[in-house]
C-alpha cells in the first residue's frame, strides 16, 4: 500500500505540474521523502540508458531519443533534463504502474555527472554513455579527475559501459573490464599534432600520473594517446567517425553511414557519434539511425536562430565555468570565413547557486577570435569588464572590441553596426536575457 500512495502521490503532483508548468524535480522529491527506498521496489524494464559526462547529456540524450521515436520502440525520457535523482524518480514512477512495473520497454536518463552514484544506488542502467570529462563549474565540481572519481562510484559489473575512446579521463574507465563499447574519431582535417588549447588536461595519464603521449588532437585533450609507463590508450573503436568534413557539416560513420549535422562542430559530432553507439546497441538499423538524425535540429534550446534587424545569427548556449564549451562556440565564430560579429554575454555566473568568481574566463581561447572574418566583438552583461580584462591580453584590435554592460542597449548597438552574421555565446542563465530583445527565427520542423 505504500508503494501504491507514493506513486499515486507523484503522479498526481507531475499532474499539476504539467498544468501549471512547474519543474519535474518537485514529485520526485516528495516521493523519496515519503519512501528514500522507492526507486529500489520498482521493477525496471529491459533497457536503462543512462548518458552521463560534463558537456553532451542532453543533447546526446535528445538524439537517441529521436532515433527510438522513429523506430518505434517503446521508451520514457527526461526531456525536461532534470538530471538529478529526485528528476530520473518523477520519471519512472511517472511511467510506471500503480504496482510498481516501469511500462516502456526503455527508459532513458540523463544523469549529472556528480549525483549518479545516488541515482543508480538503486539499480544499474544497463548502457552507461560517458561523453567526456572537463573543467566544469570548479567552485561546485572542482576538477575533472574528482568529477571522474565520482562517476567511478555509480559504475555497476553488471552495466555494459559505452565509453569515448578519445578522452583519456573516460576511456580509464573501461579498465579491467570486459563489457565496454567504445567510440572515437580518426585524425581528421581539424585534428592537430600537438594541443592548442590554453591548459591541456591530458597532460598526464590519469591512471599512473606519468605524462602521456598523443598522436593527434581534436580539441583540447581529446585525441589518440596513450601511455608509455601504464599502457592506458585510445582503444579500438566500434562506432568511429573515420571521414568528416565539418566545413560542409557532413561526417562518415564505420567508413560507411554519411549523415549531416544540422550544426558543424566536434561537439555535435561526438553527440551524434555517441547516439549512434546507443542506437545500434539498443537494435536499431545503423540506416534507420541515419534517416533519424541527419539534418536534426536539436530543440533542447543549445542552439537557437535569430534575427537582429537584417542580420541573422545563432546563439550557442555555452556553460559558464567551463571553458571548453566556450572554446567549441568560438571555434565556430571563425569556421567558414564568412563575414560574423560575436556578442559574449556573462550576466550570472549561475542558474543555481551565487558565485562572482570569474577565473575561468583565463582559461577559455578567446585569442580563437583573431580572425579576418570577426569583423565586430561586444562583450556584455553585469562581468562585461571582466571580460574587456580578459580581452586586454588577447592580440585582438581594441578597435573591434564593444564593451556594453546593458544586454538591451547592446542588442540595440548590434541592429545598427554588426556586419555579416551574429554569434551569441553565453550560458542558460543569460540566455532568455538576450532572446527577448531579438526577433525568433523559427526551424523547420525536425
Amino acid at each position: 500500500m505504500k508503494k501504491f500512495f507514493v506513486i499515486l502521490v507523484c503522479k498526481t503532483i507531475r499532474l499539476i505540474g504539467r498544468l501549471t508548468g512547474r519543474g519535474s524535480s518537485l514529485p520526485g522529491q516528495i516521493a523519496l521523502k515519503l519512501d528514500p527506498d522507492i526507486l529500489s521496489k520498482i521493477k525496471m524494464p529491459p533497457y536503462i540508458v543512462a548518458v552521463t559526462g560534463s558537456n553532451g547529456k542532453t543533447s546526446t540524450v535528445e538524439l537517441i531519443a529521436r532515433i527510438l521515436k522513429d523506430a518505434g520502440k517503446s521508451f520514457a525520457y527526461n526531456k525536461e533534463g532534470s538530471n538529478q535523482i529526485e528528476g530520473v524518480t518523477t520519471l519512472i514512477l511517472e511511467h510506471c504502474t500503480f504496482s510498481g512495473k516501469v511500462k516502456p520497454e526503455i527508459i532513458l536518463i540523463e544523469s549529472d555527472e556528480r549525483f549518479a552514484k545516488y541515482t543508480f544506488r538503486y539499480f544499474s542502467p544497463t548502457h552507461y554513455i560517458i561523453t567526456n570529462l572537463y573543467r566544469d563549474q570548479l567552485t561546485r565540481n572542482g576538477h575533472p579527475e574528482w568529477v571522474a572519481h565520482a562517476i567511478e562510484e555509480s559504475i555497476r559489473p553488471e552495466t555494459q559501459l559505452v565509453l569515448n575512446a578519445d578522452d583519456p579521463l573516460v576511456s580509464k574507465f573501461g579498465l579491467g573490464r570486459d563489457n565496454t563499447v567504445y567510440f572515437g574519431a580518426d585524425r581528421l582535417p581539424q585534428s592537430t599534432d600537438s594541443c592548442t588549447s590554453l591548459y591541456n588536461d591530458g597532460k598526464y595519464c590519469p591512471n599512473c600520473k606519468q605524462p602521456l603521449e598523443y598522436a593527434f588532437y581534436h580539441y583540447n585533450h581529446i585525441g589518440k594517446f596513450h601511455c608509455p609507463s601504464c599502457g592506458l590508450r585510445s582503444c579500438p573503436t566500434a562506432y568511429t567517425v573515420t571521414s568528416a568534413d565539418l566545413d560542409e557539416s557532413s561526417v562518415v560513420i564505420n567508413e560507411k553511414y554519411r549523415l549531416r549535422l544540422a550544426f558543424s562542430s566536434f561537439y555535435m559530432m561526438y553527440n551524434t557519434l555517441a547516439a549512434f553507439a546507443a542506437a545500434s546497441l539498443l537494435g536499431v538499423a545503423p540506416e534507420s539511425i541515419v534517416r533519424s538524425i541527419s539534418d536534426y535540429t536539436l530543440q533542447n534550446g543549445r542552439i537557437v536562430r535569430f534575427a537582429i534587424g537584417r542580420h541573422p545569427g545563432v546563439l550557442l548556449a555555452s556553460k559558464h565555468e567551463n571553458s571548453v564549451s566556450y572554446d567549441q562556440s568560438l571555434r565556430a565564430a571563425v569556421a567558414g570565413g564568412r563575414p560574423k560579429t560575436v556578442i559574449i554575454i556573462v550576466d550570472a555566473v549561475s542558474r543555481k547557486y551565487f558565485t562572482s568568481d570569474v577565473s575561468w574566463l583565463w582559461d577559455i581561447d578567446f585569442e580563437l577570435l583573431k580572425s579576418e572574418n570577426v569583423q565586430r566583438i561586444v562583450l556584455a552583461g553585469l562581468y562585461c569588464n571582466d571580460l574587456a580584462t580578459r580581452f586586454d591580453y588577447t592580440e585582438i584590435p581594441q578597435e573591434k572590441i564593444t564593451v556594453i554592460s546593458d544586454i538591451g542597449e547592446a542588442v540595440s548597438w548590434l541592429a545598427e553596426n554588426a556586419v555579416g552574421e551574429i554569434l551569441a555565446v553565453t550560458c542558460f542563465s543569460d540566455k532568455g536575457k538576450f532572446l527577448s530583445h531579438v526577433q525568433p527565427q523559427k526551424e523547420a520542423k525536425p
